[in-house]
């Protein structure tokens, strides 16, 4: 029954949605530079569409969450944020954390991200992890599912 309920709620989403209301769905984002997040997600806010966090969203992806209205952003239940320092290679070829660039990053993020982030001890080379019910106390469902699972690459970019 829950699943019927998923799907029609998703088809209905669907059906009401115009051609200016496009999705993005990031399901399986790693990071990277932090400039080439900023000047994809700049794009992506100029152009009024939904962002469907629906699985792994990591390092510099999470750079959306200050990039993109509130409004704009809505989580599955496979939704997950990964938080670190930013860092760039030294010496040797070895991560160092990048202080600059790291207090870059938090100062992005929207303040009840921030919070949660402080309160386990702020950004580090250790990667933590937002998801589950505390990410969906912060951001709103989607109610896609059934939906964005059955048809993964559909919605991709």
């Amino acid at each position: 029954m829950r699943f019927l309920t998923g799907l029609l709620a998703a088809v209905l989403l669907i059906a009401g949605m115009g051609a200016s209301h496009a999705v993005v769905r990031i399901a399986d984002d790693r990071g990277g530079r932090i400039g080439t997040y900023v000047d994809k997600y700049q794009d992506l806010r100029q152009s009024g569409e939904t962002v469907i966090i629906d699985g792994l969203c990591a390092s510099a992806c999470t750079i959306v969450l200050g990039a993109i209205p509130h409004d704009k952003i809505c989580v599955t239940s496979h939704a997950t944020l990964g938080f670190h320092a930013a860092w760039d290679f030294g010496a040797n070829g070895r991560a160092v954390t990048n202080p600059e660039a790291t207090h870059m990053l938090y100062a992005m993020y929207p303040a009840p991200v921030k919070r949660w982030i402080a309160q386990r001890g702020g950004l580090t080379p250790n990667m933590i992890f937002l998801k589950g019910k505390q990410l969906q106390a912060l951001y709103k469902p989607c109610f896609l599912d059934a939906q964005a699972s059955a048809n993964k690459p559909a919605a991709s970019r």
